[in-house]
């Protein structure tokens, strides 16, 4: 059995266009909870398979949700990371389809323990254009999106576009040289920071999105990276006093939460 989601789930907005419909299994309480989306190729090497894995986990210990996409490789292990009762599966097929097959025990647990959504109907087989859009809503579901490891001209790098688009921090696992090559670019490039201490990195990330939800509805509003002009017309007086206290900064022609 399935279920749709009959309210808006606030971070979809930040999508170009919110899901017509949103169909589900499991416990939408995952979504009230401090999110983070984790992302990576589907080979990734032993390094990027024990680090994820570690980071996961210790990011689900520490209150958090793991966003993914079900995929084999990255997106497994940090569901497996994390745990079925601690991670969301956004799937690019309909929500009765276990996608891969590969990953089916997988899903079906994170469906009895943790939470699985799609925006496709029943029955809907994955198309290349579904990954597309179940890449965006990984990437909007959390506060900041990690890219495990990814090549240059990967899909993760499409979530990456998502993530700078709507103004969120993005973090990388360091690599050897002429290693994930992609993320060393998003590093030199000044779009990503290197994740260097998992522990320090839990502790810093945690703190902030646990703080997020005794948010003012200004700063709330604010950390789903709206346009200034939005920010401006909901909260005129409110978005020049945060900006003259630091509070917030714009990037891009985005509001962003310092």
């Amino acid at each position: 059995m399935f279920a749709t989601v009959s309210t808006v789930i606030p971070e979809l907005e930040s999508m170009k266009r919110y899901p017509e419909q949103l169909y589900y299994r499991g416990s939408l309480q995952l979504l009230n909870r401090p999110k983070i989306s984790i992302v990576g190729t589907r080979r990734p090497n032993p390094y990027t398979r024990s680090m994820t894995f570690e980071l996961s986990k210790k990011l689900s210990m520490s209150g958090m949700t793991i966003i993914s996409g079900a995929a084999m490789g990255v997106d497994r292990i940090a569901h497996e990371g994390s745990g079925a009762a601690s991670t969301v599966a956004v799937l690019p097929c309909g929500i009765d389809i276990a996608y891969p097959a590969a990953n089916a025990e997988l899903i079906r647990s994170i469906e009895t323990h943790g939470l699985s959504i799609s925006p496709f109907e029943p029955g809907f087989a994955a198309r290349e254009w579904s990954f597309v859009v179940r890449n965006e809503i990984v990437v909007a579901l959390g506060s900041a999106l990690i890219v495990a490891e990814a090549d240059i001209g990967s899909g993760s790098m499409r979530s990456v576009e998502y993530a700078l688009q709507m103004g969120k921090p993005i973090y990388v696992l360091p690599h050897r040289l002429r290693e994930s090559m992609a993320t060393h670019r998003l590093v030199a490039e000044g779009k990503a920071t290197a994740i260097e201490d998992i522990d320090c990195f839990v502790a810093q990330v945690s703190r902030v999105s646990h703080q997020a939800i005794t948010d003012t509805p200004f700063i709330a509003f604010c950390r789903k990276a709206p346009t200034y002009e939005e920010a401006m017309a909901k909260f005129p007086s409110e978005i020049f006093e945060a900006e003259l206290s630091g509070a917030v900064e714009v990037r891009n022609g985005r509001v962003n939460v310092v």
